[in-house]
Formats: structure tokens, sequence, C-alpha cells
């Protein structure tokens, strides 16, 4: 009986080892990220409030010719960003997902009921009060912008604070920003699509059947992924469907063994994750963040749309992440993580409000054709991420210096 129980124990061990270097690179990797997701989005607002802001807007609108015959592939600038590079952005944060809830945080029910809980308050509470803003305007579709989480910034904040916080904090926050990327996807999916081309959305289906045909079959051919993988895509921004939706489809049919180090779809995150966080990131901040801070700055920061965001990310965040994750533990139905205190997911709940990346990208589609109004979205979201980060930076650093010793350990 001894051999058995030492045998088991020896195996989840194992398994523990295996489980956390994937975690803490991806730690690693988003908050050094976060520095260069910063440095972008400073040089874009730099550039849109300077003499340069006839080329910022100039280079954006640029009308690139890639197939005269192929209208769908003559596109701008601005385009290829948000609706090509961000394909690979959502491949990736779903390569994520899968890892986690194959490996990770998301695996165990029990583990994962505490960040779903609190990522679905953190949807729905400033959802709530962001409609309470603009219920029946014309700013209504951009009820989805106050949802998200950035990866990050948020875990760049928790990284810069070190030791002062529980590494179990930082897992709960990724886990939550995660859920909360799921979140985001399906809101996109549902609804922010177009008219619908029934047509080239059943090639998209036939092609995600195929893509599953050949993970069953144990392929591993990185070609035969990227080439079914632009099909995919291009029967998407055909179809109405947002194409960064088959970001996420071809992601979750690439392979995965049992063992995280040496499955297919590790191999592949660890490839393509250096290239979103270094480049295709920043990229979208500088095509994105760029808000002309001018005379109108006042009337765009106090407009329904501005302040629906800020209240929603400032105080809807924290107040749905606290409410669902107190529920959810006093139901008994998930714990707190260890070392891990309320006051400290209070300040996880002020650092969830950086929505940024994923909050920009979705303004850009619910307000898609307005400019007015996704200038005043902007606004909103680089207002409220600030806010957001630097209190809850001061918060969660309050907390070590008032009790150092129980998060050092």
């Amino acid at each position: 009986m001894r051999e058995i129980k030492t045998k088991k124990r020896l195996t989840s061990n194992n398994l523990i080892k295996k489980i956390i270097p994937p975690m803490q690179w991806f730690i690693k990797l988003e908050s050094s990220g976060g520095i260069v997701l910063l440095v972008a989005t400073v040089i874009a607002l730099l550039i849109a409030n300077s003499p340069l802001k006839g080329l910022y807007s100039f280079l954006l609108d640029y009308k690139i010719i890639l197939w005269p015959e192929f209208e769908v592939l003559n596109k701008t600038v601005s385009f290829w960003v948000n609706d090509g590079l961000m394909v690979l952005f959502f491949f990736v944060v779903s390569l994520e997902i899968k890892r986690e809830i194959l490996y990770g945080e998301l695996k165990s029910i029990k583990k994962t009921f505490l960040p779903v809980a609190a990522a679905l308050g953190g949807m729905l509470v400033p959802m709530t009060i962001y409609l309470a803003f603009n219920r029946s305007t014309h700013g209504a579709p951009g009820w989805g912008i106050p949802m998200a989480t950035d990866i990050a910034f948020s875990i760049g904040i928790l990284s810069i604070l070190g030791k002062r916080v529980p590494n179990s904090l930082k897992v709960f926050l990724t886990a939550l920003a995660i859920i909360d990327d799921i979140g985001a996807v399906i809101v996109i999916a549902i609804f922010y699509t177009s008219e619908i081309s029934f047509l080239s959305l059943g090639i998209a289906c036939f092609l995600v059947l195929i893509l599953v045909l050949i993970n069953k079959a144990g392929i591993k051919n990185g070609y035969v992924y990227f080439i079914l993988g632009v099909c995919l895509w291009l029967s998407f921004l055909s179809s109405g469907v947002h194409p960064t939706i088959a970001g996420v489809l071809l992601a979750f049919t690439i392979p995965a063994k049992r063992d995280p180090h040496v499955s297919f779809l590790h191999k592949t995150e660890t490839k393509f994750h250096p290239y979103v966080v270094y480049l295709i990131m920043p990229v979208f901040a500088f095509a994105n963040a760029g808000v002309n801070l001018g005379t109108g700055f006042v009337n765009n920061l106090t407009s329904s749309v501005s302040l629906g965001i800020i209240f929603g990310l400032i105080f809807g965040k924290k107040i749905g992440i606290l409410l669902f994750s107190y529920l959810s533990v006093k139901l008994k139905l998930a714990a707190l993580p260890k070392g891990v205190s309320w006051i400290q997911i209070y300040g996880v709940g002020w650092i969830a409000g950086i929505g940024f990346t994923m909050s920009l990208f979705i303004a850009n589609l619910a307000f898609n054709g307005n400019s007015e109004l996704l200038t005043e979205a902007k606004v909103g979201i680089l207002s409220a991420s600030l806010i957001a980060g630097i209190i809850g930076y001061f918060v969660l650093r309050l907390l070590s210096i008032n009790n150092p010793d129980k998060n050092t350990k």
C-alpha cells in the first residue's frame, strides 16, 4: 500500500512539474510583452497628437492591392491589422485556453469554478452598467466593450509587484483573463456579425470537419494546418462571421498529447506566442490607440459611451469579480487559492479593469463606420485602463507593505 501511495504521489508531483513551467513561461512572456504594448500605445498617442497625425491616418487608410481580381483581399492597412494579424492573436489565445483545459487551471472543475465565477461577474456587471448609460442610444452596440480584460497589461502589473503578491494570485488572474477571452470570443461570434452567407459558412464548417479528421488521423504537419487555416479565414471573411473566429476554431483542432512538453499544441504555441506578444499586439495597439486628445477630449470623455465604459471597467469589473467570487465560495462551489485573501481579490478586480486590447477590438466591431462613437469609446477605454491599472497596482502594493510575510510565502 505504501508503495502504491508513493507512486501516486510521484506521478502527481511529476504532473505538477509539467504543468507549472508552461504557466510560468506564459506569465513571464505576457508581463514583458505588456511593456512593449505600453510603448506602442504611447507612440501612437504622441503621433496622433502631433503634426504627423495626417501621416498616421494616411498609413492606416492606405489600401494594399494583393489580388486585383479578388476584391475581398484588396483592403486597407487597418483591415489587415484588425482582421488579418489579429487572427493569429486569437489563434494563440485559443491555444492557451486549450492548454489550460487539458493540463492547467481549467482542468479541475473545483479549481476552475472560482475564476469562471469571477470572469462571469466581471463580464455581466460591466455590461449592465454600460447599458444603463447607453440603453436606446446609438452607443448601445458597444455593450461588449467593458466586458474584456487585457492579459498582457494585467499580468504585467502583477509581475512588476514580484514577490509582493503570491504566485497563486497571478495564476488566478491568468485563468480569469483566459476565461474572459473565451467570453469575448463567444460575444464576437454571436453578436458582432454582419449579414450571413450560408454558402461561405457551409464551406467553413466543411473545412473545420477536415481539420478535425486530420487531427484524429494524427497528422502534425504545420503546413497542412496553415493552408487549411488560410482557407478557413477566407471562408469566414466571405461569410459575414468575423474572420478572427477562424483562428479560434483552428487552434482547437491542433493535436495535443497528455504530456504538455512534447505535444504539437505546445510546440505550436511556443513558436507563435512571441510573435503575437512582441509584434502583433504592439502593431494592433499602434493602429488603434492613436486618439487625438485635442479640444474635443472633454466632450468625448463625458459622453455616455465613454462614461459607460469607464464605469463598467473601473467599478463593474471590481464589483462583479468580488461579488461572484464571494458567492461561489460561500456556496462552497469553490475555494480561495492558497495564500490569497479577499482584499487581494479586490485588488485583482481593479487590475482586471484594464480592458485595452480586447476592448479596442470589440469597439472597432461595435462602431465600425462611426468614427465619432469609436473615438469616444477609445477615450473611455484608455482612461479606464490607466486608472484601473494605477489604482490596482497601489492597492496590492500597500497590501504587501502591511502584510509582507504572507505574500512572500
